[in-house]
């Protein structure tokens, strides 16, 4: 494959901002980066004019459960490939494949079935089009409050078990990145350190917590909280909950659904005074109805309806989004956050929570080439994953 040279008005790697910059790419990787008089262009490559553009890494999703009509938990080769392509066409490069709460077996199956497409060629291999790249697997329960379930089926939500959490783990293969819980739950404590010793990034969510009760978690080793303020248990000034834990504590890293439904601005910008830019991740919670119309879809085991472009379950409840988050960061960006600060909470910071910031969600010599060019008015115009772009 020849040489590939993108000439951008900018490029926010987003450690730093390059005017006149230009990226090159080879052998699906990010081989230099810097202003266009720094150094020569390679002979023989090929050269991507978008001086009127910005470029930025790709999206780092790490909560999403699926796109263009297919659900992870489908776990098939074309219902992952689908969602990959999907939010590929939306700048997401990378993602976190997210279960739902199952029954054991269901989620066993799913697990052998997504760890098998992570190592297998169609997700590892040179891809002939734009396809975001699955680096790992989140499982969203299914040891979570029957409180604050959501729309996860109240049935399948199990007590916390080390032994099943185990069996969950060798299903994955080695794959699971997030473990999201209740940390209030009898026997969940246990899990949080398991887990943490295990490698696994312990979330809180879909929690009833009260401050103390996530504190010590905290303390126990969870260091990430999923959808915050949603599914969670109330701030109230005399006892903050689970949010206060969240808010107040700097080894904790915050997700955020940016789109305008799950969360009101003035507690988005609660969220980003408490946290600062660095531990705040944009993500999608996105379901099969992403890039979709409206009608009903699947999400996990159970059946959605969408209208007007809000996801929600039999009983009205908002059950993910069809949230892309190109459109996260342009609802940051109106809320009067820097752009390059929006970049980076929706690449650096997703990438970094996993342990992935040395290969994705950066510009940087040995990074992987996942690459997505804006427009003035933050448009994605083109997108490049290991280095391939739209023909």
């Amino acid at each position: 494959m020849p040489s590939l040279a993108i000439h951008a008005g900018r490029a926010l790697t987003p450690h730093a901002e390059i005017s006149d910059a230009v990226v090159v790419v080879e052998d699906g990787k990010i081989a230099r980066i810097g202003r266009r008089d720094e150094f020569e262009i390679p002979a023989g490559a090929k050269e991507i004019l978008a001086r009127d553009m910005t470029l930025i890494p790709g999206f780092v999703d790490i909560h999403i459960h699926g796109a263009g009509g297919h659900d992870v938990m489908s776990s098939t080769e074309e219902a992952l490939t689908t969602v990959a392509k999907t939010v590929a066409r939306h700048g997401t490069t990378s993602l976190v494949a997210t279960t739902v709460t199952a029954p054991p077996d269901e989620t066993r199956r799913c697990l052998e079935d997504i760890a098998r497409y992570i190592a297998s060629p169609a997700n590892t291999g040179e891809p002939a089009t734009p396809t975001a790249e699955i680096v790992g697997i989140h499982l969203e329960g299914p040891f979570i409050s029957l409180n604050r379930r959501g729309v996860h089926p109240p049935g399948a939500i199990a007590k916390p078990s080390i032994p099943l959490l185990d069996r969950y783990l060798e299903a994955a293969g080695g794959h699971a990145r997030i473990l999201t819980l209740a940390p209030e739950i009898p026997g969940a404590l246990e899990l949080v350190e398991h887990g943490y010793a295990r490698g696994i990034v312990v979330a809180l969510g879909h929690t009833d917590a009260t401050y103390e009760q996530a504190h010590t978690a905290i303390f126990r080793g969870a260091r990430h909280a999923v959808h915050v303020f949603n599914a969670m248990r109330p701030f109230s000034h005399r006892e903050t909950g689970v949010l206060g834990a969240v808010l107040t504590d700097d080894s904790v890293t915050a997700e955020i659904i940016a789109d305008g439904v799950h969360v009101d601005d003035p507690a988005i910008r609660l969220l980003l005074a408490a946290k600062g830019y660095d531990l705040v991740i944009l993500v999608s919670d996105g379901t099969a109805a992403t890039g979709m119309r409206d009608g009903s879809y699947r999400l996990g085991t159970f059946d959605v309806t969408v209208s007007g472009g809000v996801c929600r379950n039999r009983e009205g409840k908002l059950a993910g989004s069809t949230l892309t988050l190109d459109r996260a960061l342009q609802h940051m960006v109106r809320l009067g956050v820097p752009l390059i600060e929006a970049v980076r909470m929706g690449t650096l910071n997703p990438a970094r929570r996993v342990g992935l910031e040395k290969k994705k969600g950066v510009l940087a010599v040995g990074a992987d080439a996942d690459l997505v060019l804006l427009t003035p008015e933050l448009k994605v115009a083109g997108v490049y994953t290991r280095g391939i772009a739209a023909q």
